[in-house]
This record gives C-alpha cells, structure tokens and sequence, in this order.
C-alpha cells in the first residue's frame, strides 16, 4: 500500500505459473482486466509475475479470489504475493520459483532425450550403418520396430505432456500459443503414426506382410517426441536464464544490511532495516554496512562506496556528507541521519532499474509471439486445404491424410521456440565469458547497430583493485626501506589501500617488521612503534597533525600524484622526545588501467564508435585514466542514477549506446 495524493492506492501482486509465450500474457491480462472491480492489469511475461489494481481498496481480499479463479479457468495458475495476501508468507521467494522451474525442466529435458536416443536407434539405426541385432535389423522385424518405437516415444510425451495440456486448453479458449503448435504438430505425428501401426498390423494379419511392412516405414513417432524435446530444450535455456536474472536482483538486494543501529532516547538500539524512518539517528562504526541513505551528523572516517561508484578507493566523509546505503564504512564511526528509507533509497531504484530492464524481450522474440498467435489456424487451414485437393484430385484417402499431416508436422514451430532463446543465450553466455553482462535481449539484438560506447572506469577501464604506482623517497635509494616501513605499518590495518602496500612488499620479496602500539586515527591514517621509533602512514592531515611540513621534493612527488589521480600515502618518523619527526617518502597508490583497455578503445574508435568515461570518481582521477587510456570525453562523480540519466540525454540524441 503506498499513498500518494493523500489517495491510498492499492496494488495487489501476483505469481503466474503457465505462461509461455505472449499470447498466454495477452490471455490472462484479457480474462483479469474483465472482471468487475479490475481498474488496470499489467503481466510481466519473463517474471511471470502481475500487478492488479483495483478500483476499490477494501475489496482486495475479495477480488483476490476471483482474480484467482478467473486465471485457473484460462488455463493458468495466479498466487497472490504482496503482504496483503493471507497466505503470502507462504509464496515462494521469485528465486526459489526460477531455480524450481529450472530443475523440473532439467529433468523432463534429461529423461527425454535418453528415450529419444533409443528411439532414434531403433527407427533409424540401420539407415546410418548402425550395429543392430537380426532380430531388430531385419527386413521382417519391421511392424516389431513400429512397436518398439510406439513405445519409446511414449515417456517424452508424457513427461512433456505440458505442452498438449496448455496448448489444447488454449486452443479451447480461442487464444492459440507457441504451446498450440507445438500441442498440433507433435499430437498429429503421434496419431498418425498409431494409424499407421494399426493399418499395417491389419494388413499383416490378413497376410500381405509386404504391403504392412511398407506401411511401417511411415511412422513418424521419433518426429513427436523429437518436437516436445527440442522445445523442452529452448525451454530450460529460458528456465536458466531466469534463474540468473532472478539471482542478479536479489544478489543486488542483498548488498543492504538486514539490521540497523538507531538511536532511540539516547540508547542504541538494533532494529530491523525496514523499521528506520526518515529523520532516524542511525549509529555507523568500522565494518558497518550503511542501511539508508542519509547525511552525517557526527564522526569522520571512510566509507568503500564500491558497490555503488565502482570506485574501490574509500571516500573520506565528515559531518554534512551524504551517504549512501549498502556501501561500507571502511574506519571510523558515524552518526547518520536517515533521509531516503525503504523503496526511496538509492540501492532500491537500482534494483527497480534491473528489474524493469530484465522484463524487456527481443523485438525478434516478440515478432515470434505475434506470428504464432496467427500461426495455428493459419497452418490448420493449410492442412485443410492439402487434404481438400489432393481428394479433388482423386488420390485416396490414406495419401491425403498423409500429406495433411505431413504439413502440420513440418510447420511445428521448432525454430520459433528454440533458436531464439538458444541465440540470446550463447550470444549472453559467450558476452559473459569476456566480462560483458546484457541488460536485456533487446540490447543483445541492437548491440551491432550502436555508434557510442560509455564506459565505467572501476572495473571496466581500470583493474577494479589498488596498487602501489608510485614510490618517491625522500632521499634517492631509499624506496626499499620505505615499502618495508610502510608495509609494515599498514600489515595491522584493514583498510583497502593497505592491502595494496602489503602486496606491494611481498611481490618485491620485502619482509614485515614486527610492530607495537598501533594506533588508527579515523580521516586521517595509521601509527605503530617498529623497534623504539614511532613511525606513521596517512594522507596530509596527519602530516600536518605532526607538526611536519614536506621537504620540496616530497611536495613535487605529491603534486605529481594528485595530478595522476593517483591516492598519495606520506610515511613518515612521529616526533619523539629523543628525535625530531621526518618524512621518509610517500606512496601513490591507484587503481591501474587493465593492459588491453587501451587497444580495446582504439579499436571502438577504430569501428567509428564514440567513447567516454562515465564514473562515480573525482575528475582528477577520471581524466588522468581517460588520458592513459585514449578516452577524449569524461563524465565524473555521477552517481548510479546519474548515470542512468546520462544514457537518456546521449539515447536523446539518436545515438544507439553501449
């Protein structure tokens, strides 16, 4: 129940099992938007899943049923989800649903296709040259492979009698589906080819085997369930390709913490994320993960905003800085006020934006829904018609039939069901493989048609990880020593960039020196005592903190950093009371660009493709990465949203983006 315009509007939720194709999404948006009470219906055919809204409210329970009803008696099934539903806490997460649909699928499609290879065996194991036994193989055991075939061809049908049910159900209602043709042509070979049998058993018996075993070699039983199990085939590439959207969305929902700590009259007090309201004090400490969005109040220290900007460099924040939920507080603690909750904030519009991308289908998939609404009786009547002339044109009744049949088999749709989804599949799974993801089978058909490329940089460009780049010494010939010291210091930190130094070191065979006293000051870096000396590693506030002022060359390597858009780590001696401080050098750390980005964008420009660098980080960084990269246009510090509506202004412009 949401309020707008002080109006409460209700929108009741359902899951709808049954669905193949979008006539069956037409079908039931039909039968539910007739009932009394149905203001507008909406069915997301990949989710199979639909949103009601009714015209009054308080009658939800009530509609609920007939909604319910109305679906079932189409030949569908509906289960209502949202909270307002008595039995919702018993529906299936969407998740558990796809992973459900996948393996029952899996096992139809693997019992299939073992009968399948014996039938293909027995009805055509001595046409390939196959090894088969006398009693099989010769000329007289042919009503015995007829059969045998009969037999065989039995499991795949019922195991896939699903197809026959809802395709003839739907056939019933006048609202013909993929299932429809698949129901007609596989239905056809299989009756037909028991006509067959029976007549060649007939005329065997009445002792002209000759004309009953040239009978038998017009069985087309492997045809049916050869049918049911290439489109049982498409089907489970569907069933899998849902179970990842699926995985994708809640892996995104996952992100936010389950718990928050609010303050409620002075005491903190751990509440359930859902349970924070707008203006709530929400306490953050070092490895929180942030519940909402919202603005600090109190505290200073670092959030690895990551999962939001890519950006895997943590974020100095301070009071009056906005945070963003589902990132992490890296060092620090935080005193939030809560501004954005529940489906306002930022993580939940994103997976809003996911999830209204996954429903999306190929235009050429959905020219194939629309053809096969016109198909079945289209084909019926072509069969009609061939049967019709070839009795006009005297031929007998058997050979008519024959050839009525023939043109219903031939035109089950195999294609339709199965080449679609098996190209978006190894065309997403092949993407995949190489670190692209496509939103949508609509972006996948579209993809060879654009003319500008926007790029992230965290991940994308850039190796998505940390890395020592620079190291200027204070004096020349002293970059050993000041790694060992640093790695030393940053060996007992958590920080992301201190992984980076201790990386570092190892990769150079650099030992640790033991450590005491350490010390972490948030929003400003580490101290600890190597031996007697205290050493420090932090950015230029704890120089400045120590009363120390960098020497010139120091300051050049610094100005040099910042330039390069890399982050500068200063390592210095502490002041002590036997020992004036010093600093002994700094570290530029960044996140470097992958070895082939640079070749991978000269050969987008190369194809006539305009490229920018669209990030959530500083323009410094951004320009000195689009530099080394060979990127000319830069976008910085935007923000997921932001980000979206970038696309829109560039898609504005009748440019086709990737």
């Amino acid at each position: 129940m949401t309020t707008q315009d002080a109006n409460p509007v209700c929108r009741m939720h359902f899951n709808v099992t049954g669905m193949s194709c979008a006539a069956c999404q037409a079908r039931v948006e039909k039968v539910v938007s007739g009932l009394d009470g149905v203001e507008n219906v909406a069915v997301n055919l990949l989710k199979n899943t639909m949103e009601v809204t009714p015209k009054d409210a308080s009658q939800a329970n009530e509609l609920t049923q007939a909604i319910e009803a109305a679906v079932s008696e189409a030949g569908y099934g509906a289960q209502r989800t949202d909270p307002g539903a008595k039995n919702a806490s018993a529906v299936p997460s969407r998740a558990q649903t796809a992973a459900a649909e996948a393996a029952e699928v899996k096992t139809r499609l693997i019992y299939s296709i073992v009968f399948l290879v014996l039938l293909m065996y027995v009805s055509m194991g001595s046409m390939m040259g196959l090894p088969m036994p006398d009693w099989l193989g010769s000329h007289e055991s042919g009503l015995l492979r007829g059969i045998l075939q009969l037999v065989l061809s039995l499991p795949p049908l019922f195991l896939n009698r699903v197809f026959f049910v809802r395709g003839f159900r739907a056939l019933c209602h006048r609202a013909p589906s993929m299932d429809s043709l698949i129901a007609v042509g596989a239905g056809a070979a299989f009756i037909y080819g028991v006509w067959v049998l029976a007549e060649a058993s007939y005329w065997a018996g009445a002792g002209q085997i000759d004309h009953a075993l040239h009978l038998a070699h017009g069985l087309y039983f492997e045809g049916a369930a050869m049918i049911v199990t290439l489109i049982t085939v498409g089907k489970w590439l569907e069933a899998r390709a849902k179970g990842r959207t699926t995985d994708a969305i809640e892996k995104l929902a996952a992100l936010a913490p389950k718990t928050a700590v609010v303050l409620r009259d002075g005491k903190e007090v751990t509440v359930a994320r859902e349970a924070v309201a707008a203006g709530d004090l929400v306490v953050l400490k070092t490895g929180a993960s942030i519940p909402v969005d919202g603005i600090v109040t109190e505290g200073s220290g670092s959030v690895d905003e990551s999962a939001m900007t890519g950006e895997s460099i943590p974020v100095e924040k301070k009071p009056g800085d906005a945070l963003t939920g589902a990132t992490l507080v890296s060092s620090g603690r935080f005193v939030m006020k809560a501004l954005r909750v529940g489906d306002d904030t930022a993580l939940a519009q994103i997976i809003k934006l996911v999830d209204e991308a996954t429903s999306s289908k190929a235009p050429i998939a959905r020219l194939a829904d629309r053809v096969s609404g016109v198909f079945v009786p289209v084909v019926i009547g072509i069969a009609l018609l061939t049967l019709v002339v070839w009795l006009i044109l005297g031929r007998d009744f058997s050979f008519a039939l024959t050839c009525a049949i023939s043109v219903l088999v031939i035109s089950c749709p195999c294609a339709l069901g199965l080449a679609t989804p098996t190209a978006i599949m190894v065309g997403t799974g092949r993407g995949a493989r190489r670190g692209i993801l496509f939103k949508s089978a609509e972006a996948l058909e579209l993809l060879g048609k654009i003319d500008c490329a926007v790029l992230d940089k965290t991940g994308t460009v850039t190796a998505g990880k940390p890395q020592v780049v620079r190291i200027a010494p204070a004096a020349a010939g002293l970059e050993t020593p000041l790694l060992m010291i640093a790695a030393s210091l940053e060996s007992a930190s958590e920080h992301p960039l201190a992984s980076a130094v201790v990386a570092a070191a190892k990769e150079k065979n650099l030992p640790t020196q033991p450590i005491s006293d350490f010390e972490q000051t948030a929003g400003q870096g580490i101290a600890a005592k190597i031996g007697k000396k205290l050493y420090f590693a932090g950015n230029a506030r704890m120089v400045e903190a120590f009363g120390l002022t960098p020497p010139p060359a120091i300051s050049a390597a610094a100005q040099q950093s910042a330039e390069s858009g890399e982050t500068p780590l200063f390592i210095g001696q502490a002041p002590q009371e036997d020992a004036p401080g010093m600093l002994l050098g700094l570290l530029g750390l960044a996140d470097p660009i992958k070895p082939d980005s640079a070749a991978a964008i000269a050969a987008l420009k190369k194809l006539g493709i305009e490229v920018t660098l669209l990030t959530g980080d500083n323009q410094t960084t951004a320009n000195a990465v689009a530099k080394r990269a060979g990127i000319d246009r830069v976008i910085a510090g935007v923000l997921p949203s932001g980000k979206a509506n970038e696309i829109a202004r560039l898609q504005a412009m009748d440019k086709r983006v990737l």
